[in-house]
């Protein structure tokens, strides 16, 4: 993770970044968030790491074809009209970014700030967090049809968490100002991490942004029914605080499984499009090509960044 120049490789335009810019900034904070609770939860990974070959889906058809397994540890393979839960005869509504705008980094678009759909603004008549663009048209409607039924354990969680993720990045891709640039295409990964971080934040119960209450209901009871598939030793280790909302097992969920979220929203990303990172006025990381896909971790911390803190930015 992270490379240095050779005289084989052609050069990568680097941005003229500082490292006390405000997504360095944020991105070094993160880092050190993230590295302690990645150690914290190495304990118990090997619980809660999702095997995509093995993850099942119950669509429309399930009922003529069955439910068979993905199949493949390869998401960029995921096709939402087979590889969903959502019942829907029409294919264009199964699509997880059906009814969400696509022209989402339009200069004139407008945050959202509203209380009746961010969480945490409804006592602040001063304001509060504002929901960009980006962030409230994510490509998350598979999700909003997970059920117990349908959703069994980690494998299959994984298998619509990455559908999400791979139809969000492709169209975060197809939409962005920077996709016809012949260099510096940086900004393409720079808004896939951050919609990266959203995703990291719905499925851990932290996402400020409410478009309905679905996703939310959906996840709590798939993880309530993960836990109860766990060892007495990990359950007791994971137990629930008494809001339903499994907070240690659900954080622990996404740090075993945030490198494959990263392989599935760079999917569609240009080969020529690299991550870049400043942690210090000498010290230069940058990942490998297509934002890093081919590595075994994603180079930005920004999902362990609070989220209002990466919406201002």
């Amino acid at each position: 993770m992270g490379k240095s120049y050779s005289k084989e490789e052609p050069k990568i335009v680097v941005p003229n970044d500082t490292y006390n810019s405000p997504r360095n900034v944020l991105e070094n904070i993160g880092k050190v968030i993230k590295d302690k609770a990645t150690s914290v939860a190495k304990k118990h990974e090997h619980f809660l790491k999702g095997q995509l070959e093995n993850a099942s889906f119950c669509g429309a058809h399930c009922k003529w074809i069955g439910v068979p397994k993905y199949g493949s540890t390869d998401p960029c393979y995921l096709d939402h009209t087979r590889h969903t839960n959502l019942l829907h005869d029409k294919v264009k509504d199964r699509d997880p970014c059906d009814s969400r705008e696509k022209k989402r980094f339009d200069e004139n678009a407008e945050a959202y700030c509203n209380s009746d759909k961010i969480r945490g603004n409804e006592n602040n008549s001063k304001g509060g967090a504002c929901a960009p663009p980006r962030r409230r048209h994510i490509c998350d409607k598979n999700l909003e049809a997970l059920t117990v039924a349908n959703t069994k354990n980690s494998n299959d969680l994984l298998g619509n968490v990455l559908v999400t993720a791979k139809y969000e990045g492709e169209s975060i891709v197809n939409n962005h100002p920077y996709k016809n640039r012949n260099s510096n295409k940086s900004g393409i990964c720079t808004s896939l991490a951050r919609s990266f971080a959203d995703i990291g934040d719905i499925v851990r119960g932290k996402d400020m942004f409410k478009r309905t209450d679905n996703v939310e209901k959906g996840l709590r009871a798939v993880f309530g029914k993960i836990y109860k598939s766990l060892s007495l030793l990990a359950q007791n280790y994971y137990a629930d605080d008494g809001s339903g909302n499994y907070v240690k097992l659900r954080e622990d969920w996404w740090i075993a499984n945030r490198d494959q979220v990263w392989k599935a929203i760079t999917c569609k990303a240009p080969k020529d499009a690299h991550y870049f990172l400043k942690s210090s006025p000498d010290f230069k990381s940058f990942s490998d090509h297509k934002c890093g896909h081919d590595e075994n971790a994603p180079l930005t911390n920004l999902d362990y960044v609070p989220q209002f803190l990466r919406w201002y930015d």
